[in-house]
């Protein structure tokens, strides 16, 4: 399967779905429902404020959360996909231990999400890293195509923003 995806994209990307806040507003949602925004300090009291301003703006503007009447934050049709992604990608880091045999959550994310880099800017299937040994690369095949597929679905997320022009 070959992928569209610039190096610079699926820079843009990874950064964009590795970032904690973000993982940790997606998962908390897909897990307990919609949050009033309000109630997102008590709910991820271990994120600043900044943080969560940060990754709930960046939610909305890519599509991934929206703001439903009367129950506050909930995830979009694209939001409950990336919530089942990470949970594959944090399956399979869980199995082979890594980046560590216990880590947080997002972590485990985050290293997938690096493991993956490499084969989405490049034309080849099959380039995912050696660093994870023991055939375990080969595991990685779904959680990559299921990223591709997200990706594809939701371009919005690797479009690298232009720069803005100096007046």
């Amino acid at each position: 399967m070959s992928t569209p995806f610039t190096p610079a994209e699926v820079r843009h990307a990874v950064e964009l779905l590795a970032s904690r806040s973000l993982i940790r507003l997606v998962t908390e949602i897909d897990d307990n429902g919609a949050i009033p925004p309000r109630r997102l300090a008590g709910t991820l009291p271990d994120l600043s404020t900044h943080q969560l301003r940060s990754a709930s703006d960046t939610a909305r503007a890519h599509g991934l959360v929206r703001i439903a009447p009367g129950s506050g934050l909930e995830l979009t049709e694209a939001g409950a996909v990336l919530a089942d992604l990470y949970d594959a990608m944090a399956r399979w880091a869980r199995r082979h231990a890594v980046p560590a045999p216990v880590c947080e959550f997002s972590r485990r994310i985050r290293h997938v999400l690096d493991l993956l880099a490499p084969s989405l800017s490049t034309e080849r299937a099959q380039a995912l890293s050696p660093q994870t040994g023991d055939g375990a690369e080969a595991g990685l095949a779904r959680p990559r195509t299921l990223l591709i597929q997200w990706l594809a679905d939701n371009p919005q997320v690797a479009r690298v923003p232009e720069p803005e022009p100096v007046a």
